[in-house]
Formats: C-alpha cells, structure tokens, sequence
C-alpha cells in the first residue's frame, strides 16, 4: 500500500511494567483496520500520497531545470513547488490538530516511539526528534507520550512549512542565483517532509484503531476523506467542533 515503511524507531515492541508483551506500533500497522476504518484510512493517505506526489514531481522538475542551466524556469518552478509545499504541509498540520479534538473520545490511546533523529537530516527537526526521545522516556502513560509526539510533529511542519517559504522567496526573488544553498535547504526540507509524512500515516492508522466506531465517519470527512454514504451516516455525521 502506497510502498510505505514502518520506520525502524517504530519497529521495537512496547513492554509493560509486569514484562507481559503489550501491543506495539508495528502490530498496528501490519493488521487490517476493521469496518469502515479501513476505507477511511486509505482516503486520506491516498489524498496525502496525491498532494506529495504532484510536490515532488514539480521539485524534481525545478532542479532538472537548474542543471541544465534554464535559471529563469527553474526560479518559476520553484514558485509553483512552494504553492503545492503548502497544500500537503497544511494537509498534514490539519491532521495533528483534527486528531487532537477527536482524541477526547478514545479511551485506550495508541502506543507511539519518538521520532528518531536519524530520520531528518535538518537541524531543527533533528533537535525536535531529540527532545521527542527524551521526554517519551520521563513522560509516562500513553496519553502523554501520544500527545506530546503530536504537537513535536505539528511544530516541525510548522517550521518546514516556514523553511521552504523562505528557501523558495530567495530563489523566486533571484538572492540565490550564484549560491547553491537556498537550493540544497529546499532538498533536505522535502526529505524532512517525507519523513514527518510517514509518521503521520503511521500515527493515522494507529489512531483510527482506537476511534470509537461512530466517530469514524465525521473524523474521515473533516480530514477530507472521500467515503460512500453507509446506513449508519445520520448517526456518525459529527462535527470536529461539535466533537
């Protein structure tokens, strides 16, 4: 499905306090979503696979031009990349805080790992997965944790959402044209983006396990899942305000 990888940090088993095994972040991941979590869940990943996609494509395409020495197109191409950088960071930051509202209703939260350094290759996302992993080890309960890796993951977005504006303004504005940094800051902040990506649809789905069945259908939809109506649409037609 969509070629996406649990990331090793998620990969270990969470023990419980008597040693007895608990559920872990990649049995969440390998086992189906029940009912109509699973559709739900693929939606949404595919809208967010979509609008990544069709950033890389114009990213690629921009430093194509660069190479070849087509300044002028390239500057242009970096204008519409940074269009297409807001729609699936937005995406990806409404997703952090719609999950926020809809946790309320959940009572067993999901088991999350820290993010792990070695996954970014920015500095301020690495210092982020950092104090992630030391506060996931002092803070305890999965509620704690699970919130926390949020709003860690919501924060970095909110800063490569800000890089690449900046990155993009210097070379749209022609301040980059004999330097190669603004170009190599706007590489490592689509990496950084793929990695926060992929922990959000790992988050998602462990999510969507715990989401009482008659919250799934109006969580689905604020997040802009495309589902069918089911006989059970009156009933979950909720709100994230209203939640």
């Amino acid at each position: 499905m969509y070629g996406i990888t649990v990331p090793a940090s998620q990969e270990a088993g969470v023990f419980s306090q008597a040693g007895s095994r608990r559920r872990s972040v990649s049995d969440d991941w390998i086992r189906a979503l029940p009912g109509d979590k699973g559709p739900t869940f693929d939606s949404v990943v595919g809208n967010w696979e979509c609008a990544y996609a069709m950033m890389s494509v114009s990213l690629d395409d921009a430093l194509s031009l660069r190479a070849r020495g087509e300044v002028v197109c390239a500057r242009e191409q970096v204008d519409v990349t940074a269009e297409l950088f807001v729609r699936i960071s937005s995406q990806l930051i409404s997703f952090c805080e719609i999950v926020t509202v809809y946790s309320r209703h959940i009572q067993s939260y999901p088991v999350v790992e820290p993010l792990n350094t070695q996954f970014f290759r920015g500095n301020t996302c690495q210092q982020a997965a950092f104090w992630n992993r030391i506060l996931h080890r002092v803070l305890f309960g999965d509620r704690s944790r699970f919130h926390h890796k949020l709003r860690i993951l919501s924060d970095s977005l909110r800063h490569l959402y800000r890089e690449f504006r900046r990155a993009s303004g210097s070379i749209s504005a022609g301040e980059a044209l004999q330097r190669t940094e603004s170009w190599k800051d706007l590489d490592c902040i689509h990496y950084d983006l793929n990695t926060c990506l992929r922990e959000s649809e790992v988050l998602l789905k462990s999510f969507l396990r715990a989401l009482p069945s008659e919250y799934v259908l109006s969580f689905g939809r604020d997040l802009g899942a495309a589902l069918p109506e089911t006989g059970v649409a009156a009933q979950a037609r909720l709100s994230g305000a209203s939640a």
